[in-house]
C-alpha cells in the first residue's frame, strides 16, 4: 500500500510542477516551492520540502549546466528512503532529477575530510547522474530509478562515494584470477548445466519448495514491512531457518558429485515493480574459481492480494536471469568490479511450466565480461 500511494504521490508531483511552469513561465524558485508545498502539505526542514511520500529540494540555474549547491550528504541521509527530487527553475523552465544516493556520482563541495565515520561535504548540480542503467533521469524514469535505488543500503552508497571522491583505496579486495582460476570460472557454466538433472539437486529443489511453503505464514507477515532491505532480510531468516540450512544470507549444500551449490535468496512481492541487487562480482567470481562450484537464487514471490507465495530455484547463469541482469558500472571502484541488479522481467520464473535454460556460450560470454571488468573511470 505505501508502495502505490508513493508512485501515485510522485506522479501527482510531476503533473503539478509541470502544469505550474506552464501556467507560471518565468516564476522564480520561491513562488514554485510556496506552490508546490502548499499543494502537498509539505514541511519545510531547512533547505528542503519534505512530504509522507517525497521530499523536494527546489534550486535555481541561469542556463543549461546545473552546478549549483544541492544539499550536504549527510543531510541527504534523512530523506534517502523516499524519493529526494530536485526542482531546478531556471528562467525557460523546470528540470526534475531524482538525486538518492544510488543516483550520485560524488561528492564535489567541501569533501575533503569525507570518510566512512566522518560524512562530509556537499552534493553539486553535475554530480547527479543523468543516467542510469541506461535509464535517463527524468520524471518518467522516476518510479524505475527509485525502485532500484531501493536495493542498495545508505552505507554501501557511502563507501561507494567515499572512494569515488577522495581517490582512496576501496575496503574490498579486487579479485585477480590465475589462468587456472579463469578457466574453473568458465567451465561452471558446464557444472550448472550438469546439475540440472542431478537427482539431490533436484531434490534440494523441492526440499527448498517446501521449506518456503512450511513458512508461508511468518512469510506473507514478514512483506507487510514496507523497507525493501529489512523485508527481504527477514524473510531470507525465515527461509533459511525454516530449512536448517547454513546462514541467513546464503545457503551453501555439497552434492555428492562434489559440486557445491550456493544459493542466494532473493524476494520479490509480485504485485509491485522491483530490481533486486544480484551479487557482488567479485564474491561470486571468486566462489566459481574455486571449481566445481555453482551458484544459484532461490526467488521467493509473494501475492499479497491472494495470500499465496511461490519459489523457484534457478542458476545465475540461466538464460532469463542473464537477459535481465545489469551490471553497475559506476559501483566498480578500483578495488571492486562492482555489482549486479535484476532489472529485467522474471515473471516467467512463477509460471509452472518454467524450465532453466543454459545457453553454453551466452552464459560462458557473460562470465568473460564479469572477469574483464576493470576499475572504474576517474
Amino acid at each position: 500500500m505505501e508502495d502505490e500511494l508513493r508512485i501515485a504521490a510522485l506522479a501527482r508531483l510531476v503533473e503539478s510542477v509541470q502544469r505550474f511552469a506552464n501556467a507560471n513561465p518565468g516564476s522564480s524558485k520561491d513562488v514554485v516551492a510556496r506552490a508546490v508545498a502548499a499543494e502537498f502539505e509539505l514541511k519545510r526542514d531547512r533547505s528542503v520540502f519534505a512530504g509522507q511520500h517525497f521530499s523536494v529540494r527546489f534550486s535555481t540555474a541561469s542556463g543549461k549546466s546545473f552546478s549549483n549547491v544541492v544539499l550536504s550528504l549527510s543531510a541527504i541521509r534523512k530523506y534517502d528512503q523516499l524519493p529526494f527530487v530536485v526542482c531546478v527553475v531556471r528562467p525557460s523552465g523546470i528540470q526534475l532529477l531524482l538525486a538518492n544516493t544510488t543516483l550520485l556520482k560524488k561528492v564535489s563541495h567541501s569533501s575533503h575530510q569525507l570518510r566512512i565515520d566522518n560524512v562530509k561535504g556537499s552534493i553539486l548540480g553535475h554530480d547527479i547522474m543523468r543516467t542510469f542503467d541506461e535509464l535517463p533521469n527524468e520524471p518518467k524514469n522516476f518510479e524505475a530509478l527509485f525502485v532500484r535505488h531501493r536495493e542498495f543500503t545508505w552505507e554501501e552508497n557511502l563507501a561507494r562515494l567515499v572512494e569515488a571522491t577522495n581517490a582512496i583505496a576501496g575496503t574490498g579486495v579486487r579479485f585477480q584470477p590465475n589462468d587456472i582460476q579463469v578457466e574453473r570460472i568458465l567451465a561452471a557454466v558446464d557444472v550448472a548445466r550438469s546439475i540440472q538433472q542431478d537427482k539431490e539437486y533436484i531434490a534440494l529443489q523441492i526440499r527448498l519448495a517446501e521449506s518456503v511453503q512450511a513458512s508461508r505464514a511468518a512469510i506473507l507477515g514478514a512483506a507487510q514491512i514496507d523497507n525493501v532491505n529489512i523485508r527481504g532480510n527477514r524473510i531470507e531468516q525465515i527461509v533459511t531457518s525454516a530449512g536448517n540450512l547454513h546462514r541467513a544470507e546464503d545457503i551453501a549444500e555439497r552434492l555428492s558429485s562434489g559440486v557445491e551449490v550456493n544459493i542466494d535468496v532473493k524476494t520479490k512481492l509480485l504485485n509491485l515493480a522491483s530490481s533486486p541487487k544480484a551479487y557482488n562480482i567479485d564474491k561470486v567470481l571468486r566462489l566459481l574459481a574455486n571449481g566445481n562450484s555453482a551458484f544459484a537464487f532461490l526467488f521467493i514471490g509473494i501475492d499479497l492480494h491472494q495470500n499465496t507465495v511461490s519459489s523457484r530455484l534457478v542458476s545465475i547463469l540461466d538464460r532469463v536471469i542473464l537477459d535481465a541482469t545489469r551490471i553497475q558500472f559506476h559501483w566498480a571502484g578500483r578495488n571492486s568490479r562492482g555489482v549486479t541488479q535484476l532489472a529485467g522481467d522474471l515473471s516467467s520464473l512463477y509460471l509452472p511450466g518454467f524450465r532453466e535454460v543454459i545457453d553454453l556460450i551466452s552464459a560462458r560470454e557473460f562470465l568473460s565480461r564479469l572477469i574483464a571488468i576493470g576499475p572504474a573511470a576517474e
